[in-house]
C-alpha cells in the first residue's frame, strides 16, 4: 500500500514538472516574440519595389547568432530566401524572389536585418518571417504579411432585350477584371430582378468578378435605372455605374382629342395618335371601320383633322402604328350629335329672355299706371267734392239768395252765372264728348225762363256705370222718391229736375250741385234723364 503511494506521487510530481516546463517555454517564447519587431502588413502593386523592415529590440544578455527571412506561400511549404550571419555575407537561398531580394542596408547589421524586394510580382504574396538564432534563449521571430494589390478594371453595360418573355433574361451585365483582391458588386434599382455573380482567378493571382441583372422585363421597365456598385480596396469610393434598361416592344398606340361632343356644323376638331414605342415607330396609318375616309378630313403625319363635322364622320376611327417589333392600334368611334347652344351661349340667351321679360313687366306696370291716373284725372270731380266745378259754373260757390240772386245780382235760379244754357255731361266709360250719345236738346223752362238740357244715360246705366263713385251713388239715393226714375219704359225725353215751388234755398243748393261746366263752355245738368 505504501509503495503505491509513493508511485503515485512520483507520477505526479513528473506531471507537474512537465507542466512547469511547458509554462515556462510558452513564457520565454511571449516574451521573445515581443522582442522582434516587425511590420504587420504590407501592401504593394505589381512592379513595385517593397520593404520588409526587421529589428531585435533587446540583446541584453544574450548572443544574436543568426538571422534568416522565410518565405510561406498562401498555398506551399517554407522557403528561405536570406541569410545573415555576423562576419559572413549574406547569401540568398534559391526561391522564388531570388536575384530580387537583397538586405538594407548594405552591409547588414544583425540588430536591424531589413530585407528589399524589387519589381514584386502577384506571386510574390504570402507570409514573410524574420527569424533570429540567440544564444542561449533559441529562435525568436516576427510575421509580416505581403499583400498584393491590383487595381481591377470596372464597367458595366445594358443587354437590349425584347419585352413579352416568359423567362428571366440577363438585362445588365458588371464586371471586374484583373482585381488583387477580388472586388466585390452590388446591384441598385427599383426593378424587380436578381443577380447572379461568378468569381474567376488569373494565372498572375489577380481575380476577376462578374455580376449578371436578369429579370422578366415590361415595356414599363424600358428607361428604367440601373447602377452598378463596384466596390475594391484599391479605391478611395466605390465605382458606380448608371445605366438604363433597354427593353423593345411593339408600339403602344392611344388616340386623344375626342371629348364626345361633336356636333353637325362644328368645325376644325382634331383626333392625334400618340405612340410610345422601342424601337422607334417607323409609320403611322389612319383607318376607319368602313374602309371609307370622309371628304372632311385630313391626315397630316399623326394627326387627324375634320374639317366640318358632319354625318359621315359618325364612324369609328383607327391609328395603326408600327416598328421593327409589331403594330399597335388603337380606335375611337365617333358620335354625331345635334348643335346644342353652348353653356356660354345658354347664359346669354337665358339672360336675354329674362331681361326681355322684365322689361314687358315694367311696360305693362307703367301701362297700368298710366291708365289709372288718366282715370283718376277724369273722375278728380268727384274726388274733390265738386266745389272747383261749382266755382267755375256758379262763380265762387255762392248760393243764391231767397229771391233768386247769387252773388248780390240777377234773379232766377241760378243768378247771374245762369243766364246761359245749361247742359248734362255724361262721363260713362264710352268717353265720348258732350251731347254724342244722345245729342238732343229739349227747352226747359226753369224760374220762368227757358234753359237747354241735354239728353243723357238712363238712370239704369248711370247706377250700373264702373265711373260712378260712392259720392255720387250717395248723392243719387238721398233724391227724393218722385224725382228718379227707377224704371224707364222709352219714348219722349223726360225730365226730372226738382220742382220750381220749391223753396229757393233748396233750388240754389240743388243746381250748385248738378250743374256742371264743359269744355265748350256750355253748362249741363247732372241728374237730369233722358231717354
Amino acid at each position: 500500500m505504501a509503495r503505491r503511494d509513493a508511485r503515485n506521487w512520483h507520477d505526479c510530481s513528473k506531471m507537474i514538472g512537465l507542466l512547469c516546463l511547458v509554462a515556462s517555454i510558452l513564457i520565454q517564447h511571449g516574451v521573445s516574440g515581443q522582442r522582434v519587431k516587425v511590420e504587420p502588413e504590407v501592401l504593394s502593386y505589381p512592379g513595385q519595389t517593397v520593404n520588409l523592415r526587421c529589428a531585435f529590440t533587446d540583446a541584453t544578455g544574450m548572443q544574436l547568432t543568426m538571422v534568416t527571412w522565410i518565405y510561406e506561400p498562401k498555398d506551399g511549404e517554407r522557403i528561405n530566401i536570406a541569410v545573415f550571419l555576423p562576419n559572413f555575407e549574406p547569401n540568398y537561398p534559391a526561391s522564388p524572389v531570388k536575384g530580387r531580394v537583397s538586405f538594407m542596408p548594405s552591409p547588414p547589421n544583425v540588430n536591424n536585418p531589413s530585407i528589399e524586394i524589387s519589381n514584386v510580382r502577384m506571386n510574390d504574396e504570402g507570409k514573410y518571417i524574420c527569424e533570429y538564432a540567440t544564444y542561449p534563449t533559441g529562435n525568436e521571430q516576427g510575421i509580416t504579411y505581403l499583400i498584393m494589390l491590383a487595381k481591377p478594371q470596372n464597367s458595366a453595360s445594358v443587354v437590349t432585350v425584347e419585352a413579352g418573355g416568359t423567362k428571366p433574361v440577363v438585362v445588365a451585365r458588371c464586371e471586374s477584371v484583373d482585381g488583387r483582391p477580388a472586388a466585390t458588386i452590388s446591384w441598385v434599382t427599383a426593378v424587380n430582378g436578381n443577380a447572379t455573380t461568378v468569381a474567376k482567378t488569373g494565372a498572375d493571382n489577380t481575380e476577376t468578378i462578374s455580376s449578371e441583372y436578369r429579370m422578366l422585363p415590361t415595356p414599363a421597365d424600358n428607361g428604367k435605372d440601373l447602377s452598378c456598385v463596384v466596390a475594391h480596396r484599391t479605391q478611395v469610393k466605390p465605382d458606380s455605374f448608371l445605366l438604363k434598361l433597354a427593353v423593345q416592344y411593339a408600339p403602344l398606340v392611344t388616340i386623344v382629342g375626342y371629348d364626345n361632343n361633336w356636333y353637325v356644323g362644328r368645325t376644325n376638331v382634331m383626333l392625334t395618335c400618340q405612340a410610345t414605342a422601342n424601337p422607334a415607330p417607323l409609320t403611322t396609318q389612319w383607318k376607319t371601320m368602313s374602309g371609307e375616309k370622309p371628304d372632311t378630313v385630313q391626315i397630316t403625319d399623326n394627326v387627324l383633322k375634320v374639317l366640318k363635322v358632319d354625318d359621315a364622320v359618325n364612324t369609328t376611327f383607327v391609328c395603326e402604328v408600327k416598328n421593327r417589333i409589331g403594330i399597335g392600334r388603337d380606335t375611337v368611334t365617333v358620335i354625331v350629335r345635334e348643335p346644342s347652344v353652348s353653356p356660354s351661349n345658354a347664359g346669354v340667351v337665358a339672360g336675354a329672355v329674362i331681361g326681355s321679360l322684365l322689361a314687358l313687366l315694367l311696360v305693362a306696370a307703367l301701362i297700368a299706371v298710366l291708365v289709372t291716373r288718366s282715370r283718376r284725372q277724369q273722375q278728380g270731380y268727384r274726388a274733390n267734392g265738386g266745389s272747383d266745378m261749382k266755382t267755375r259754373i256758379f262763380g265762387g260757390g255762392k248760393k243764391a239768395s231767397k229771391n233768386g240772386t247769387g252773388g248780390g245780382a240777377g234773379s232766377g235760379v241760378g243768378g247771374g252765372n245762369n243766364n246761359g244754357p245749361v247742359y248734362v255731361y255724361n262721363e260713362s266709360s264710352s268717353h265720348q264728348g258732350i251731347g254724342e250719345k244722345n245729342n238732343h236738346h229739349q227747352p226747359l223752362t226753369i224760374g220762368g225762363r227757358p234753359e237747354v238740357v241735354a239728353t243723357t244715360p238712363t238712370a239704369q246705366d248711370i247706377l250700373l256705370s264702373n265711373e260712378l263713385d260712392d259720392v255720387e251713388r250717395r248723392k243719387f239715393d238721398e233724391l227724393e222718391e218722385d224725382e228718379r226714375y227707377d224704371q224707364f219704359t222709352g219714348g219722349a225725353p223726360i225730365l226730372q229736375l226738382r220742382p220750381p215751388h220749391d223753396q229757393d234755398d233748396m233750388i240754389g243748393d240743388y243746381m250748385d250741385d248738378d250743374m256742371e261746366s264743359q269744355r265748350d263752355g256750355s253748362v249741363i245738368s247732372r241728374t237730369a234723364v233722358y231717354v
